[in-house]
């Protein structure tokens, strides 16, 4: 495990603990890395620019004709063959400032506590990116056996029966399943306490308790079920309705129009996206491409006029299926199963792409004339993660239990 620190060796004996730090900061990201433990790992590249190659290779096709052999004739060879899917890196990080008074006189050790809150907050920031790669490109299973997001139901649960249809297409696709470490082949599923809380109900459920003390645990892994290990994490994702408010007053061709209650945080944000759609009654709407949304009005702008009713519900449908009346939509979770090297992602615990950086008091020169002020710094030099197989991995969108 490889890290990196810069660090003024001329700062007191406290910041010179490097290694004690980059450990601390290792350790902690790592116990975020959910999504992120099950992928092909990479490399950063170096000099190379921001992309970097994932490969796959290309399965063999069974034929009982052509690899049939004839007696004693050497048959023609096959070609081995890749395919190449590219993903562009990013960087990420964060840092605190400690001043010289809160270093003198605090009772807990400052740095190793800021290397341990950095460490947890970056660990699920790259936990995340993985997360939204695979939901990105993963083959989507609707539960209750919908076409899409809107068939959904309120009680359209993630059950036994929707990871057997799952792990069927699995099978069917040629996913490769993990295997090592003195375990059978499996896939993995990643769910969040909520669809824990729904599977754990049935009687099939075998809980980690009763795993032989000779198998390896992945972090997070709670359970299995149908040759599949499931691994719990609170970051999974969850689709919510981004928009339900209402017209204030009537309007009459006209594309903008005042919403009647005091917009959410998300409302905000997804009205403010030009050329998001929005519901209003039964007719879809386009929100305007720019200038979409006025906060202190909570005025809407459409991409064309229109005539409104005064109490009209306005309503997005990014979730699951709505309410015929009340126009709320299901919340949805996303549980997703998959096979091995269904996604890669960069290898931050093997290849120096976490780094400490702590500058000391006095470091900044005239920008800290009286030396009141160091900080702690983590920073992923560059992480992405790329689905490669989206035949091999599946997001079951799913409700439930509140």
């Amino acid at each position: 495990m490889s890290t990196q620190t810069t660090i003024n060796t001329a700062a007191p004996t406290t910041y010179l603990n490097k290694t004690w730090y980059d450990r601390t900061l290792l350790e902690w990201a790592k116990a975020q890395l959910v999504y992120a433990q099950f992928g092909q790992k990479r490399p950063i590249p170096r000099n190379n620019g921001k992309t970097v190659e994932f490969r796959r290779w290309t399965l063999f096709t069974p034929d009982k004709v052509t690899q049939k052999l004839t007696e004693g004739v050497t048959p023609s060879s096959q070609s081995l063959g890749q395919t190449k899917v590219e993903a562009t890196i990013e960087q990420y990080g964060a840092y605190v400032e400690i001043s010289d008074l809160l270093d003198l006189t605090a009772y807990d050790p400052v740095i190793d506590d800021a290397a341990e809150l950095l460490g947890e907050q970056l660990g699920i920031v790259a936990d995340n990116v993985t997360r939204d790669a695979m939901i990105a490109d993963a083959s989507d299973q609707f539960a209750g056996g919908g076409a899409n997001a809107g068939t959904v139901t309120a009680t359209s649960y993630l059950t036994v029966d929707e990871i057997r249809k799952a792990v069927r297409t699995l099978k069917n696709n040629k996913a490769r399943r993990f295997s090592g470490n003195g375990r059978s082949g499996h896939f993995v599923c990643i769910v969040d306490p909520y669809a824990t809380y729904d599977l754990q109900s049935d009687s099939l459920w075998q809980d980690v308790s009763k795993y032989s003390n000779a198998e390896q645990i992945y972090s997070g892994e709670i359970g299995r079920l149908f040759g599949v290990v499931f691994v719990e994490t609170t970051e999974g994702k969850v689709d919510t309705q981004s928009v339900l408010n209402a017209v204030n007053a009537n309007t009459s061709s006209s594309t903008t129009f005042v919403l009647k209650n005091d917009p959410t945080d998300a409302e905000v944000a997804y009205l403010s996206t030009g050329g998001n759609k929005i519901m209003i009654g039964t007719t879809e709407y386009t929100l305007a491409s720019s200038g979409s949304y006025t906060p202190a009005t909570k005025t809407v702008k459409l991409s064309a006029a229109a005539s409104l009713t005064a109490n009209a519900i306005v309503y997005s449908t990014d979730c699951g299926a709505i309410d015929g009346s009340t126009k709320a939509g299901v919340t949805l979770h996303n549980s997703l199963i998959f096979g091995a090297d269904a996604y890669g992602d960069i290898d931050i615990a093997g290849s120096g792409v976490l780094q400490t950086i702590i500058k000391p008091r006095g470091s900044a020169g005239t920008a800290d004339p009286l030396d009141q002020r160091s900080t702690v710094g983590a920073k992923i030099l560059g992480y992405t993660a790329k689905v490669l197989n989206p035949l091999w991995i599946i997001n079951i969108h799913h409700a439930a239990h509140a």
